[in-house]
């Protein structure tokens, strides 16, 4: 069976107990036929790039699916007919990741506040200093 990351997005007025039914929707549609999910991420509210269909954010759910392409022909014409959903992708992968993807370890890492020691930000060698007013050019008034 091939593996496969199925990323979706539902609409922003939606409450999180109907995201997780969204997902529970998908999962029961891969096993339903001899599919597995291995992995279910729900990476919250998120702010979009541009508006899509009036929406602003979006919540965003990824599905880690093992499974024969037929299946995700079935998932992707299912989501497709859902109006909660605003957009979904699938990718075929080489491997599923383990453990968290990429999007969880960018929040565990905001969440705890640890964005490392900038340091005095003045006086470091080649600054210019604070910035002045640009004599030269009021110099011709």
């Amino acid at each position: 069976m091939a593996l496969y990351e199925h990323v979706f997005l539902a609409r922003q007025d939606l409450a999180q107990a109907q995201v997780d039914a969204l997902a529970e929707t998908a999962t029961k549609i891969v096993e339903d036929m001899d599919g597995k999910v291995t992995k279910v991420e729900t990476w919250g509210l998120r702010s979009l790039a541009y508006k899509i269909a009036k929406n602003r954010k979006a919540h965003y759910v990824m599905l880690n699916i093992d499974a024969p392409a037929g299946v995700v022909a079935e998932l992707e014409r299912q989501t497709q007919i859902n109006e909660d959903i605003i957009r979904y992708m699938t990718v075929k992968v080489d491997e599923l990741e383990t453990g968290p993807s990429v999007m969880m370890r960018k929040q565990e890492r905001s969440d705890r506040g640890d964005r490392g020691s900038r340091g005095d930000r003045g006086g470091r060698d080649g600054d210019r200093g604070p910035r002045r007013e640009r004599e030269d050019a009021n110099a011709g008034e």
